[in-house]
């Protein structure tokens, strides 16, 4: 049996089937070919075709099929060369509208390159191809092939093939903890003004209690750092708070001109120096202190 699966894409690869479907007609392909096609709309007599196909079923159909012809995408080739299948893999285009760009043709080749599936590329020696896969003998695949994981992690992180929120997912985790990190931080300190405490003593006392808070929720929710052993946590920890303590001179500096100097209300001011502390803290945070999972 071959399997042909074109990955969950908001844009069609009717190409690709067009293909298959000459090929079963010249009397190349001679197998059952189960299809599971996505957004592709396509009909033919010559295949089963599903849009989608429950994830149970779906590894029935991998490990079942002798071959598996697949677009670009990262998911579809790994989950079958992990199961050491004989694959095709045909990059889909940005010329043709079935992708925004051609990054599909770089994660094809580099897969073909390295002996792990064949590379599809003129859609007319399908059938040529077909029948060298006979022959072929796919390159085991090891999870940790340093390479490999970098191209993948290129992949997911392709600005043009992650949606909106997960391209922006880190920024607004941040603007959100960062928001309540600036409520914890305003509301000791207006609490601590409250009971008599002098302005700037609540403004280091309310900037030590925001940034215990921040860096919890840094390291778990946004940056969602590997560094698990008490060294890695220690060392983010103390290059937190020194970054931090860098922050704090900004956010005395913009308390002291805006009350002192410009005679601004203490609030007001206490929320301007913690907008500018935010965004500081961001690239510190994101460029020198947490590793990403």
């Amino acid at each position: 049996m071959i399997f042909v699966t074109l990955g969950t894409q908001d844009k069609g690869f009717p190409r690709l089937l067009e293909a298959i479907d000459r090929e079963i007609l010249n009397g190349t392909i001679k197998e059952k070919v189960v299809v599971q096609a996505g957004l592709t709309k396509y009909e033919s007599s010559n295949m089963e075709i599903f849009d989608l196909i429950p994830a149970d079923e779906f590894d029935e159909y991998i490990e079942k099929s002798d071959l598996i012809i697949t677009h670009g995408g990262a998911g579809s080739i790994l989950t079958a060369v992990k199961k050491n299948k004989k694959v095709i893999a045909a990059a889909r285009l940005s010329k043709y509208k079935e992708h925004t760009n051609d990054h599909q043709r770089q994660i094809v080749k580099e897969f073909s390159d390295q002996g792990y599936i064949l590379e599809l590329r003129d859609f007319n020696k399908l059938g040529k191809l077909i029948e060298k896969s006979q022959t072929f003998k796919p390159k085991k695949f090891e999870s940790n092939t340093s390479n490999m994981i970098e191209l993948i992690e290129n992949y997911i992180e392709d600005s043009n093939h992650t949606s909106w929120f997960n391209k922006c997912r880190e920024a607004l985790l941040y603007l959100f903890f960062g928001g309540c990190t600036t409520l914890v931080n305003i509301i000791s300190f207006f609490l601590f003004r409250k009971i008599g405490v002098i302005t700037y003593v609540s403004n280091i006392i309310a900037w030590f209690l925001s940034v215990v808070f921040a860096f919890i929720t840094n390291k778990l929710f946004v940056f969602e750092s590997k560094g698990k052993k008490f060294s890695e946590t220690f060392r983010e920890c103390v290059s937190f708070f020194i970054f931090r303590v860098m922050s704090l001179f900004f956010d005395m500096a913009i308390m002291y001109l805006m009350i002192d100097v410009m005679s601004v209300n203490e609030m007001i001011s206490k929320v301007v120096a913690n907008i500018f502390v935010i965004v500081i803290n961001y690239v510190f945070s994101k460029a020198f202190i947490f590793k990403k999972k």
